[in-house]
């Protein structure tokens, strides 16, 4: 039998993150990263071919499968699948791009992981975005397909990102499908009113040990860098005069969590349970 080495679906992205707010205070920043796009079909082999990145097994880079969303299921595709399901999805998809920051020197932080489903013909179907806080709290987010092509939902937030943001603001996700470019808009709105604008912009570059190395020494301990600079904006803010909301306060606003921090321990409807995610409030 002849092994067709065919290239990889799964490259990096080299990005700029660009975040302003626009209330209560005037403030921006951004700042250099990269992200990986996984093609989960390709998980063994990555694992196999590549030195520097492994699969659920430690390396300089890794992706381990129990960082991300999990139903019981054996593999994250599987447990996608399963999301997908309690969504009215019955058909699984048939390939699932995952676009997210791995875990470096076995430290992890996903501020947001995204999937990026394709049905057996190819033709996108919906998009998942996986946010995740400080608190290693994460929540799904279901991101529909509009008529323009690109992934489009809004969606009341619930959960616990900045204690500088109301709970009940909607998060407002637009998402291009990944190509030669990347970008990924996620804006916060109270009403009609934006508060927030968040974009991440990039460009493809293939996903090669050679590459790998170049960005350990471009992007140094880049997830434990990400937390440090996202507790420095929040100390920036404060010197601005915005005062910080408390995790423990209003855990009626913290709903469908996963990995739910302790202050929500005494509100189980805050937790998120097996098959129980919330559903977005409006879609386009």
């Amino acid at each position: 039998m002849v092994t067709l080495n065919l290239p990889l679906s799964s490259c990096l992205y080299e990005c700029t993150v660009f975040h302003k707010r626009l209330q209560p205070k005037q403030h921006e920043f951004h700042y250099r990263i990269f992200y990986l796009l996984i093609d989960l079909d390709e998980l063994p082999r990555l694992d196999s071919t590549l030195r520097l990145l492994k699969v659920n097994r430690p390396g300089i880079y890794s992706i381990f499968e129990s960082d991300h969303i999990s139903h019981g299921e054996p593999s994250l595709k599987e447990n996608i699948a399963r999301y997908l399901r309690t969504l009215g999805f019955e058909q699984p998809p048939a390939r699932i791009l995952l676009l997210t920051l791995p875990r470096i020197f076995g430290y992890v932080f996903n501020p947001i992981s995204i999937y990026f489903c394709y049905n057996v013909l190819g033709e996108p179907l919906l998009a998942v975005a996986e946010v995740g806080n400080t608190f290693l709290e994460w929540k799904p987010y279901p991101v529909h397909l509009a008529s323009d092509g690109t992934f489009h939902s809004r969606t009341v937030k619930y959960f616990y990102v900045s204690p500088f943001s109301d709970l009940d603001l909607q998060f407002d996700f637009r998402f291009h499908q990944p190509g030669h470019r990347l970008r990924i808009n996620i804006d916060d709105y109270l009403g009609d009113q934006r508060e927030l604008v968040s974009m991440v912009s990039g460009f493809r570059v293939p996903l090669t040990d050679a590459t790998l190395l170049r960005f350990t020494f471009t992007y140094p301990l880049l997830t434990l860098w990400v937390i440090l600079s996202i507790h420095w904006q929040a100390l920036r803010l404060w010197m601005k005069g915005l005062s910080p909301r408390r995790k423990e306060a209003e855990p009626e606003l913290q709903l469908g969590v996963h990995r739910a921090h302790k202050s929500l321990a005494n509100h189980p409807s805050s937790c998120a349970h097996l098959g129980q995610d919330d559903l977005p409030d409006n879609h386009s």
